[in-house]
């Protein structure tokens, strides 16, 4: 796991209402952060280029700032992470359907039936947008857990679990007994997972805090 952990997932419900300021850059900014890879990885999965990719993140950041105004946060109605993905998915099909017109460009085909593209594989999109939000809850919950944990004890965890450290070379090069990396292990695991289900209790709600 990267040691600056990304918390592209977690949003604050205070940002969304920042983010209804058009000229509030610094808000942005911060959305475009934690947004974005989850965006362009999805669409990298979709089967589109790094171009294409690219163009989907811009496309999709514009799409919420123009629908932001009227966006009301509503988890029993939508959550964030189910509107967000809806604007990506749209922003994906905009590239194939953009693909395909060039592609054919020179074959003079009809307008009408390319419009009629469907959304491409919108199954996998789903499930590719679901196992990148799975995968940062762990990684949000492991940053809080890092930032509330004494930091030798989370050094220990770092290079015997995240680093795969033999546990005899953890303790010798952090200075402790090899009980005690065995059981650090055991308490900031039992801590991630707590907090990951604390996360996924509050995305059921449609947002999360990070600590």
């Amino acid at each position: 796991m990267r040691e600056t952990m990304n918390r592209l997932l977690p949003t604050r419900r205070s940002l969304l209402g920042r983010l209804k300021q058009w000229d509030d850059d610094s808000s942005w900014r911060q959305f475009f952060e934690l947004y974005w890879q989850l965006i362009y990885r999805t669409a990298l999965k979709a089967g589109l280029t790094d171009d294409e990719a690219q163009e989907v993140v811009q496309e999709t950041v514009l799409a919420v700032a123009k629908n932001m105004p009227a966006f009301k946060y509503d988890p029993s109605v939508c959550s964030f992470k189910g509107w967000l993905l809806h604007l990506t998915r749209r922003r994906i099909a905009d590239q194939f359907r953009k693909r395909q017109r060039a592609e054919r460009l020179g074959q003079h085909a009809d307008a009408s039936v390319l419009e009629r593209v469907p959304d491409p594989a919108a199954d996998a999109i789903e499930a590719v947008w679901e196992e990148d939000w799975q995968k940062h809850l762990v990684e949000v919950a492991t940053d809080n857990v890092r930032r509330r944990i004494k930091a030798k004890q989370y050094q220990v965890f770092d290079l015997y679990v995240l680093r795969n450290w033999p546990a005899a070379e953890v303790a010798r090069s952090l200075r402790v007994n090899v009980a005690q990396v065995y059981l650090a292990r055991h308490r900031v695991t039992a801590l991630i997972r707590k907090e990951v289900r604390l996360l996924e209790r509050k995305t059921g709600r449609g947002m999360v805090e990070t600590a």
